[in-house]
C-alpha cells in the first residue's frame, strides 16, 4: 500500500551538483572526469557544465546519494550540494538563449523498498 504523502511534492527531493575542478595537468583532468562518470554513473544528468541534477523519490533517498557524491569528491577543487523539494523546483524558468523552455518531466521510478 503506497502512502499518500509518500509522493508528497514537499517530500520528493532535487540534488542539484555544482563544480568547480582543476584541469591543468593530466592527473587533475583525469580526476575531474572521473567524478563526473562517477555521478552519472550515479543518476546525475548534466543541467549545465558543471551542474548535474537528480531526483530523488524521498529526503532518506537524498541522504543516500549526498554520501555518495561526497566519496567521490576529488582531493582539489570546489564541489557544493543543494537540495530542494519537488514543489521549490517547480518554480524553475529555464531560458535557452531567449526561448523559454518547458520544466523537465519527473522520472518515473519503480521503488521495491
Amino acid at each position: 500500500m503506497i502512502r499518500k504523502d509518500r509522493l508528497n511534492a514537499y517530500r520528493v527531493m532535487w540534488l542539484f551538483v555544482f563544480f568547480d575542478l582543476p584541469v591543468t595537468t593530466k592527473k587533475e583532468r583525469k580526476a575531474a572526469t572521473r567524478f563526473r562518470k562517477d555521478i552519472m554513473k550515479d543518476g546525475f544528468t548534466m543541467m549545465q557544465f558543471s551542474v548535474y541534477t537528480r531526483h530523488c523519490a524521498s529526503g532518506e533517498s537524498a541522504d543516500v546519494h549526498v554520501k555518495r557524491v561526497k566519496s567521490f569528491i576529488p582531493e582539489r577543487g570546489q564541489v557544493s550540494i543543494l537540495r530542494v523539494t519537488d514543489k521549490q523546483y517547480g518554480d524553475i524558468i529555464n531560458y535557452w538563449g531567449l526561448k523559454e523552455q518547458p520544466k523537465p518531466d519527473i522520472p518515473q521510478q519503480l521503488e521495491l523498498f
